[in-house]
């Protein structure tokens, strides 16, 4: 059979939740975008108060709590549907808005092979 030494995680289909349903991926993200917007916005504000390090605390704060809310955000995104949803809705959502290509079939309707008239079989030799 199977040893004690055997690695679990080598054989999960998709990554483990870490915090509230997140990947640890989806957390990197979140952590990455927040603190790209925090992070100037804060120095900004700080640095018109007249204390720029304290701009640092207040972009820590701002990510924890970007990192709390998005992270719940996506919880109930994510609740009862299959891995990868809310990227496949994220991609047709950016192919809507003409920013993006999706490789998504979206049409409905009636489809069609492309000829046109009948195709005549070649007659075999007997």
């Amino acid at each position: 059979m199977s040893s004690r030494d055997d690695i679990l995680a080598d054989r999960l289909n998709a990554e483990p939740a870490i915090f509230k349903g997140c990947s640890s991926s989806e957390l990197g993200i979140i952590v990455g975008v927040a603190a790209l917007i925090w992070l100037p916005v804060s120095l900004l504000l700080a640095g018109l108060l007249g204390a720029v390090t304290m701009g640092f605390g207040i972009a820590g704060m701002g990510v924890v709590g970007t990192v709390i809310v998005m992270a719940s955000l996506f919880q109930r995104l994510k609740r009862g549907r299959p891995d990868g949803h809310y990227q496949q809705r994220f991609s047709i959502w950016l192919s809507d808005l003409g920013l993006r290509w999706s490789p998504f079939i979206r049409r409905s309707g009636a489809w069609d092979i492309g000829r046109r008239g009948n195709a005549t079989l070649p007659l075999r030799d007997r």
